[in-house]
């Protein structure tokens, strides 16, 4: 079992920067894969960024290349999401998820997940 946390969320103006934090408990956190996805409402989740249980390999949405970066400390059982260059359309309840399938850019690949941390960017 793994219980996620997210944090680091809150209001920036376009522009600016934030980090998100995904702390988790469970021995077996550095075991997953973990992603970060994004919600806006009457909006669908979507996928934003994927970490590989060993940190070596990255994935991203093509919106997001370029200015965020996902990271992990596994000694510190979190992966943070390091937004910069913000835009308004980022406006959105930001989630992590842990998991072990390949299919790492849909919801249906993660088995945990957290609560969410809301981001909000004014122009």
């Amino acid at each position: 079992q793994v219980l996620l946390v997210e944090s680091g969320g809150g209001l920036v103006q376009a522009g600016g920067s934030l980090r998100l934090s995904c702390a988790a408990s469970g021995r077996t956190f550095s075991l997953y894969s973990v992603g970060w996805f994004r919600q806006a409402p009457g909006k669908e989740r979507e996928f934003v960024a994927n970490i590989r249980w060993s940190g070596d390999r990255t994935y991203y949405a093509d919106s997001v290349k370029e200015r965020f970066i996902i990271s992990r400390d596994n000694a510190k059982n979190t992966v943070y999401l390091q937004m910069n260059t913000l835009k308004p359309e980022d406006t959105a309840v930001y989630y992590c998820a842990a998991g072990g399938s390949v299919y790492i850019t849909l919801a249906s690949g993660y088995d945990y997940w957290g609560q969410g941390t809301q981001v909000t960017v004014s122009s």
